[in-house]
């Protein structure tokens, strides 16, 4: 059990609608939603400031007020002392996994005992693709198409209909506005305290973007975004987004030193590409690593937080893996709740240990699809 990385507490926002004309957060900075959700951990954990040794957060648009290393910015806007690191990272879409593994691997080799890890990303405030070059090489050995054709793409190689994209969306905003109804939530989210004009304030306290009772027929009726004739539409695709999420971090040595009570160990950690152009396929390859490295197979899991990205990367990797659907995003995903890049893949770990604890279960895995074919995957084991 000494090499052993464990998760002592993880928290995230609520994910708000991510446009600056009816953002939901968009009064806050991001470097201030950033700094609350990093207090808030180190509250959960009893952990003081000084205690971290290092803060890594996911950014996929680090610019304007996401630029000049978020991360650094956002621990020193929470109070950490100024000898306490930060690093903002970008594996796009993976960001927030990645930062987690990158701070496991840290603890993992002994250079740290103690790291904040998770992801903070406005797009209200600094807009997808705002980050993107204006020309690439001719002699690029790839077409770079956008994601919504690669989900057209995946749409096509897999035979999946309109139809069974918008059943699959419509089931996610039916499972998390049950969510929310139900209050199985609440104990994942710090509420967010938004200016609201006049002087006056109001709190946040549930994911912004789910419609708890959405239209089926409504759904049918949205064009097609990316291809005339295409099936992938405003409704079976993940909403821009803001949020942000942290997860401390600990060794086995942490846990003794300071009396730290685990929630959850990293079993398997894996990173893999695939094709660029196709690109939203890569959940399947990567969840069969993490499986390998961890020694388990599909039917040991038992619960799946996969990123919806697109309805089309998820029919798909059921397709594949033929998984149990009730094990998966059981209160719903992206195409509901919303999709803060930089900060997904540390909500979605935030919201899967949660879920182990309410369902009572104990192994967990997390996979997401990335920007120009990579995907990050994670099993987690909860801790009685």
């Amino acid at each position: 059990m000494a090499n052993e990385v464990y998760i002592i507490a993880a928290v995230r926002t609520p994910v708000g609608v991510g446009r600056p004309d009816r953002g939901d957060l968009y009064p806050i900075a991001p470097v201030d939603l950033a700094a609350q959700v990093l207090n808030e951990a180190l509250s959960r954990a009893g952990v003081s400031h000084a205690q971290v040794e290092d803060v890594i957060l996911g950014c996929v648009t680090p610019m304007g007020d996401q630029g000049a290393n978020i991360a650094r910015l956002a621990l020193l806007q929470a109070g950490f002392p100024v000898e306490v690191p930060g690093i903002q990272i970008n594996r796009m879409c993976g960001s927030g996994q990645q930062a987690v593994h990158f701070g496991a691997q840290a603890i993992l080799v002994g250079d740290m005992d103690l790291v904040l890890a998770g992801g903070i990303e406005m797009m209200s405030h600094q807009p997808l693709g705002a980050d993107w070059p204006e020309s690439w090489p001719e002699d690029f050995p790839y077409p770079l198409i956008h994601q919504g054709l690669s989900a057209e793409l995946m749409a096509e190689k897999w035979h999946l209909s309109r139809d069974a994209l918008d059943d699959y969306a419509f089931q996610s905003h039916v499972r998390a506005g049950a969510a929310i109804r139900e209050h199985r939530q609440e104990s994942q989210i710090l509420p967010i305290q938004v200016p609201n004009g006049n002087g006056k304030t109001r709190m946040i306290t549930v994911d912004q973007g789910v419609r708890l009772k959405p239209d089926r027929e409504k759904m049918a009726s949205l064009r097609p975004v990316f291809k005339e004739d295409g099936v992938i539409t405003a409704g079976n695709s993940s909403q821009i987004s803001d949020g942000a999420a942290a997860l401390l971090l600990a060794s086995e040595q942490a846990v003794k030193r300071y009396s730290l009570k685990p929630k959850a160990r990293i079993v398997s950690r894996a990173v893999i590409g695939s094709d660029p152009v196709l690109m939203l396929d890569t959940p399947i390859p990567a969840t069969r690593m993490v499986l390998s490295k961890a020694g388990m197979t599909l039917d040991q899991i038992d619960i799946i937080e996969i990123n919806e990205a697109f309805a089309s990367v998820v029919l798909a990797w059921f397709e594949e893996l033929h998984a149990d659907p009730e094990k998966v995003n059981p209160d719903g995903g992206a195409i509901a709740h919303g999709h803060p890049l930089g900060a997904t893949g540390a909500v979605l770990m935030t919201k899967l240990l949660h879920e182990l604890e309410m369902y009572n279960e104990r192994y967990g895995l997390q996979v997401m699809c990335i920007g120009h074919g990579m995907s990050t995957a994670t099993i987690l084991e909860r801790l009685q």
